[in-house]
């Protein structure tokens, strides 16, 4: 049977930096506030388009793998936020990378979408039917807050990452996986306004509300990550000792800590940046798995496992092999276009927007 060894990888994440002490600005809150709750600092804010951010990681994706475009045969993206639902945003990016032998697929299961991409690519190697995948995961979520709401406004940032997946001989890559959908829970985490099932009856149809309802999500996301990283961790005959690392959704700190608790693993081994970038949704197990290996976190043959949740209330979790490669074949300079302008600057319009629309209504 042909395996998915992950070749490559690669991260975007804009320059702009919005911290806790910008969100007071206009917040009621403070950095105390949000870090003692979230332990996030700060997040990052895009300057141009989600599809820039996933074409630099691509192609940093790409060049550590020292593979060209072409020779790609399926690109699966990741992200509820993508430039357009027509054209698809995979096609944009494949359109950009030159990569005019690849298929192109977006999947929209919210935070979740890059493992939900990793379980799909690996799963389409094994079979024969695809041989060369690049799988993208991120966000561009800032441009859908609703900056009235501290509950939600202080949690997500911007942020893209990506894996080249390439059929091998060797027993490595994701190894095993589960995926599901509690969709009982669907609403706990609801973007509203935003749809066709909002687009005919709205009149308001340019505000994006939020739904999320903090305590369910925390309760239903320990739940139902533990129990994923249990089973693939049975069905692969790998012990919780035997994991080396665990690059987890980074959606936030207490979270992480609840789930290796519950997971029984040690916390030394959990892989954390919310501190830096907040909850990226689709983006952060790529760009964590990226940054882990540029920290030297990950050795050759190491057993790496993640877990994820995201709106639906869509799970899963995965049990990667690592290969034999920790370094990048080559780099890439592939840079998003310059940003003149600060994380507030960059929102201003669209805090005024949110605030002044909360006001009136």
């Amino acid at each position: 049977m042909q395996h998915a060894e992950i070749t490559g990888w690669g991260k975007c994440v804009p320059p702009a930096v919005l911290s806790n002490n910008d969100l007071a600005t206009f917040l009621e809150t403070s950095d105390e506030w949000v870090t003692s709750r979230t332990g996030i600092k700060e997040r990052r804010i895009c300057h141009c388009n989600f599809s820039d951010m996933a074409l630099v990681a691509a192609r940093r994706a790409l060049a550590a793998a020292d593979l060209d475009a072409n020779e790609l045969d399926l690109i699966l993206l990741g992200s509820l936020t993508n430039d357009s639902m027509c054209p698809n945003t995979a096609s944009l990016v494949a359109d950009a990378l030159g990569a005019r032998n690849a298929a192109a697929l977006d999947i929209n299961s919210a935070c979740t979408g890059f493992l939900y991409g990793l379980h799909i690519g690996t799963n389409l190697i094994r079979t024969g039917a695809h041989q060369k995948v690049l799988v993208i995961g991120g966000e561009f979520i800032s441009h859908y807050m609703n900056w009235a709401r501290r509950d939600v406004a202080v949690l997500f940032g911007d942020a893209c990452g990506a894996v080249i997946l390439e059929a091998s001989d060797q027993p490595v890559g994701l190894i095993s996986a589960k995926i599901g959908c509690e969709a009982d829970a669907k609403y706990a985490i609801q973007i509203t306004n935003l749809g066709s099932a909002y687009s005919r009856l709205s009149t308001d149809f340019l505000y994006t509300g939020w739904n999320f309802e903090g305590p369910e999500v925390f309760k239903r996301a320990v739940k139902s990550m533990a129990q994923a990283c249990a089973d693939v961790l049975e069905e692969s005959g790998v012990s919780v000792q035997d994991v080396n690392l665990v690059v987890p959704h980074q959606a936030n700190k207490r979270i992480l800590d609840a789930l290796a608790k519950r997971v029984g693993v040690d916390e030394s081994k959990v892989f954390v940046n919310v501190h830096k970038y907040g909850n990226t949704s689709a983006g952060t197990i790529p760009v964590g798995l990226t940054e882990a290996l540029e920290e030297g976190r990950v050795a050759p043959g190491d057993y790496i496992l993640s877990a994820t949740f995201g709106a639906g209330l869509t799970w899963g979790a995965g049990l990667i092999r690592w290969g034999d490669r920790v370094q990048p074949l080559s780099n890439s300079d592939a840079e998003l276009p310059p940003c003149d302008k600060t994380a507030l600057e960059i929102l201003e319009p669209h805090i005024k927007r949110y605030i002044e629309h909360t006001q009136v209504g």
